[in-house]
């Protein structure tokens, strides 16, 4: 495990990650070992499952997605957290890094309860929020990250190989057709991908219909999304694995094929689109097998086809 003080740089020797994707970039980065603590939601790389946790869910399990909406709604409304941050393990973990997130307050525990509990940490802690909203941005968080820690060639050599694979995605699809692509990333109420979300679709090969490029999430009506004309409807929901957003999206496949898709599929959200680390490359290589299957035939994970409903008998 990392020493207890910074090295002869400065730079930090104990971090604690309260977002998952700056879990992923640290690790990525060579920096597993420095890392001392991480969320409860921490689950990649399967290393980081070791680590102390410092986060504590407060929304009661075996909500529906409506719930859950109506529940984050309201916590953050209040200006509540829905997350609960154990204060204790964090004075005994003595971290002299904190890396969080302002961007969502679904996300992460608020970037202004970390600053209040770092000024009374012994240490005093930096605390830095990596907050992307763009494709291009996540690759800053990367250099950022890897100066603050000393590692500038292994976030040199991150950003070269996910910038390689954007690439080689970009050459593969160039000049195909573009299919009209929704992507929706939760079902009651319905919203719309944003952030980097639209740009992975554009570079994948597919004509983003509904998300906007650096701006939040949308919510839309179901009448509001088929009247964009989706050609693919791809269903993301935020937080959610490939199996459990299959189990997510199919009490609405009626609503999901009444927009006259073509195709309705379901991915992996939480490793490759809701969160803005390392694996957001494979996202796009994973959209890009999606629209053009012919150009990329390689999946580099599940994808699941959401199936029509049966008719009910007459």
């Amino acid at each position: 495990m990392a020493d207890r003080a910074q090295d002869s740089q400065g730079t930090p020797r104990r971090i604690v990650s309260l977002v998952p994707h700056a879990t992923e970039l640290l690790f990525a980065l060579g920096l597993g070992d420095r890392v001392v603590g991480v969320t409860h939601e921490c689950d990649a790389p399967p290393e980081a499952l070791g680590r102390r946790q410092v986060t504590a869910d407060r929304l009661p399990p075996g909500l529906g997605p409506a719930e859950i909406d109506a529940a984050v709604r309201e916590r953050t409304g209040e200006g509540e957290a829905i997350y609960r941050l154990d204060d204790d393990v964090l004075a005994e973990l003595d971290p002299d890094l904190i890396v969080t997130q302002e961007l969502c307050p679904v996300c992460a525990v608020s970037y202004d309860e970390v600053a209040a509990v770092a000024r009374e940490l012994p240490r005093c802690p930096e605390v830095v929020a990596l907050d992307p909203h763009t494709f291009g941005e996540t690759l800053g968080d990367v250099r950022t990250l890897a100066a603050i820690c000393g590692v500038e060639d292994a976030g040199r050599a991150l950003v070269d190989d996910i910038s390689r694979r954007a690439d080689d995605v970009r050459i593969a699809v160039r000049d195909a057709p573009r299919p009209r692509v929704a992507a929706v990333e939760w079902f009651d109420p319905v919203f719309v991908a944003g952030h980097w979300t639209p740009q992975l679709v554009e570079m994948a090969g597919g004509l983003d219909v509904c998300g906007n490029a650096g701006e939040r999430s949308e919510v839309v009506t179901w009448e509001q999304l088929a009247a964009q004309q989706p050609e693919v409807v791809v269903c993301m929901p935020c937080g959610y694995d490939a199996d459990r957003s299959l189990e997510e999206a199919t009490p609405f496949a009626d609503r999901l094929w009444a927009t006259g898709a073509e195709r309705v599929v379901v991915l992996d959200a939480s490793a490759y689109f809701s969160r803005p680390g390392p694996r957001l490359v494979t996202g796009l290589e994973l959209l890009a097998h999606v629209l053009h299957p012919d150009r990329v035939p390689e999946a580099p994970d599940v994808v699941h086809e959401l199936g029509r409903p049966v008719p009910a008998a007459r």
